[in-house]
């Protein structure tokens, strides 16, 4: 197991008192290298990750972020994404560690990649953020794959919200299959299970919506679920998790009843039916730092001990 994050993802500073703070970072990281997974090098070369940023977003969505906090503005596109000094450099940084995680697989054969960052990404449309996030860093990774011709690509959610703009990125593709476990409804209130895609894409996505305070049985039968229909239609060349671990019952945010054997089997059941193939698993939620620590490190080991040589 690999980890790839930077320093410049604890940055990015919300008021006081915001659930999406600096600290989910090092509780991320602890929960990996409880288990001693490997660091590898992480470099925010602006113009090559802008490049990748816009793969999945317009241009005006960069530009508008580097220059909102000398505006004096606060927060930006919505109430819900306070910015402050560092929140461009941090959300560079996150792209940056999503790309080196890819590099790594491309050129060192890895199969299981941590991308312990922050801001989150799988609300940032394409041309707005939303939802605590910025830039899309999953959609972003799986870009990367195909771009660098690992492909086609799964792309799992599982974090408490459903993955509006990544589900809106790759809607009408086939090259991609998205798949999304989360409370519905709730916010940002998409993910109902009619949404399955459309033109090449229809029959690409699939959302299993669940009911507030489900569990560890309830997410483990949705997920197993979904992940058949992804094999049903496509032979992934790789995987990219957004990984949110906002559904455990100790979330201050998501209203579930999940405990760290839920994550465990969620990482079981992703590592089965990824096999050898590579795994890019990029944080999204999760604000309870004890739980979101733990969580991380039953996820991972789970996911890692699937792979057999």
């Amino acid at each position: 197991m690999q980890i790839a994050t930077h320093e410049d993802c604890a940055e990015h500073r919300p008021v006081p008192g915001h659930p999406e703070r600096p600290q989910r970072l090092q509780a991320a990281i602890e929960g990996a290298a409880a288990l001693g997974a490997r660091f590898i090098p992480v470099t925010v070369n602006e113009p090559d990750v802008l490049r990748a940023v816009l793969t999945a977003h317009d241009r005006t969505l960069p530009d508008r972020l580097r220059t909102a906090f000398a505006s004096g503005t606060r927060t930006f596109d919505s109430d819900d994404n306070p910015i402050s000094e560092g929140t461009y450099r941090a959300a560079l940084a996150a792209v940056a560690a999503a790309i080196a995680a890819v590099e790594e697989i491309e050129v060192r054969a890895a199969v299981r990649v941590w991308v312990p960052v922050r801001p989150p990404g799988h609300h940032a449309l394409r041309d707005r953020a939303m939802g605590f996030c910025f830039f899309n860093n999953a959609a972003i990774a799986a870009e990367e794959l195909l771009n660098r011709g690992i492909g086609p690509v799964a792309v799992v959610d599982f974090d408490v919200h459903h993955g509006n703009a990544t589900q809106q990125h790759f809607w009408d593709r086939s090259e991609v299959f998205y798949l999304s476990v989360h409370r519905y409804p709730f916010y940002p209130g998409t993910g109902a299970g009619d949404e399955i895609g459309s033109g090449p894409g229809l029959g690409f996505t699939r959302n299993y919506p669940l009911a507030a305070g489900a569990g560890d049985d309830t997410y483990k039968s949705a997920l197993a679920s979904g992940l058949e229909d992804i094999l049903s239609v496509l032979t992934p060349a790789a995987w990219v998790i957004s990984a949110g671990f906002d559904a455990h019952r100790d979330d201050p945010l998501g209203g579930m009843n999940m405990t760290e054997a839920g994550f465990w089997a969620i990482g079981e059941l992703v590592g089965q039916a990824a096999g050898k193939s590579p795994v890019v698993a990029v944080l999204e939620g999760g604000y309870a730092l004890e739980a979101l620590s733990r969580s991380v490190r039953t996820f991972l080991a789970a996911l890692d001990g699937s792979v057999t040589s």
